[in-house]
């Protein structure tokens, strides 16, 4: 008799607009947001507009459980996002954009191919958003427990938006995990950086491309884009190299990296000297090198990912009308699952190497003894770990 009189009572309080009442435990969760949503600005009718016809999504919840461990390797997660119909379609809507991008890299300094190649990496330049209502994502993320606090305050800034008028529930499309619109911003990016571009009264990122295209840049801008500067370059790193040295350098002047024997790929001289660069061989000492920048640290407040923003930075220069990467990839590589990982640790101690436990976990110990192999076998000592050092070491 108390949850029959709970439920009536929910009915009347939530959903007053005569939307379908989900299962009992969901109209409790969003009842009792109610107080949170109220304090944070967020209207009745808004509140009640975002809730209706809700009920928790559980593909949402299995997506949850089922992220596959990572096990790509760099050149495999550029090559499925970084090819020559990417590289078309981003100089097609710089064309398109040009006044739009113009204005935006005038106002906040980020080249135009930069914010092109986020767009593109985010959602392929809008072809495909997410398709998931994000008020329902988030209050499933939330009520089945999933990093609740994070996604709870996500939700309520959600909730917020709407509230503000910039968007309607129902067009407040994005992923599975909250990221909305045509760049992808979480409700909390959205409310410190999203702009109105064109002026409309709205931050629309998902049906203004202007307004999309200008948060990105001011998004990228807030966490300090250095105008006129790249991410980085392609260099060529010599055969006889002391990696050790580089690894204690981390970052270094490009003066001193040149200074070491590392030039640019294209022959041309490194515009200033004093820019601050670290190494990274994604693919060891066998693939391409590079000598990363400041910007390319601001790409990955995007996301924290070197993959990401090498994909970013690869794409942005394809759409300028550059090629490949001079340096090829090493053929026949692979990333190590858990197991391999552990597999390649139980070959190292029984070569007596001390690597402690092979738990496929890669720690000091792991690293400080595929240097000592890789310098024992007249291999570049680079403490790269792949497929084909597994396979070395299978020998």
């Amino acid at each position: 008799m108390i949850r029959s009189r709970l439920s009536k009572l929910v009915l009347a309080l939530t959903f007053l607009s005569g939307a379908a009442l989900p299962a009992l435990a969901s109209a409790d969760f969003v009842r009792g947001l109610w107080p949170d949503a109220q304090a944070n600005g967020v209207s009745r009718q808004a509140f009640e507009a975002s809730f209706a016809g809700y009920s928790p999504d559980a593909k949402i919840m299995e997506l949850t459980r089922k992220q596959p461990e990572f096990s790509q390797t760099v050149q495999q997660y550029i090559a499925k996002r970084v090819t020559d119909a990417q590289a078309a379609k981003g100089q097609g809507m710089a064309r398109e954009w040009s006044q739009t991008l113009a204005g935006a890299e005038q106002r906040f300094g980020v080249q135009s191919e930069i914010v092109l190649a986020i767009w593109g990496m985010e959602t392929n330049f809008g072809g495909f958003m997410g398709g998931t209502n994000t008020i329902y994502a988030l209050a499933t993320l939330t009520e089945n427990g999933y990093r609740p606090d994070f996604f709870r305050k996500e939700l309520l800034t959600a909730l917020r938006i709407v509230s503000d008028g910039h968007v309607q529930p129902n067009d407040m499309i994005g992923s599975w995990a909250g990221a909305m619109g045509h760049t992808q911003f979480m409700p909390s990016s959205f409310m410190r950086y999203a702009i109105d571009y064109n002026g409309d009264g709205r931050k629309d990122i998902w049906n203004s491309v202007p307004d999309a295209l200008g948060s990105t840049a001011n998004y990228l801008n807030a966490f300090g884009w250095r105008p006129g500067e790249t991410w980085g370059y392609e260099v060529k790193v010599p055969a006889v190299f002391d990696f050790a040295k580089a690894r204690q350098l981390e970052k270094a002047p490009l003066g001193q990296w040149q200074q070491m024997g590392i030039s640019r790929v294209s022959g041309r001289p490194f515009p200033r000297a004093g820019d601050m660069a670290r190494l990274y061989m994604p693919a060891g000492a066998s693939g391409p090198a590079f000598l990363l920048l400041p910007n390319f640290d601001v790409i990955k407040r995007y996301n924290n990912s070197d993959s990401y923003a090498l994909a970013v930075g690869h794409l942005a220069d394809r759409i300028l009308g550059g090629g490949e990467f001079a340096t090829p990839w090493p053929s026949g590589d692979f990333a190590l699952n858990k197991a391999q990982r552990a597999e390649l640790q139980g070959l190292l101690s029984r070569a007596g190497y001390d690597v402690g436990s092979p738990d496929g976990v890669v720690g000091p110990k792991t690293r400080a003894a595929v240097l000592a192999f890789q310098t024992r076998a007249g291999l570049p000592a680079d403490g790269y770990i792949s497929g084909l050092l597994l396979d070395r070491l299978k020998r």
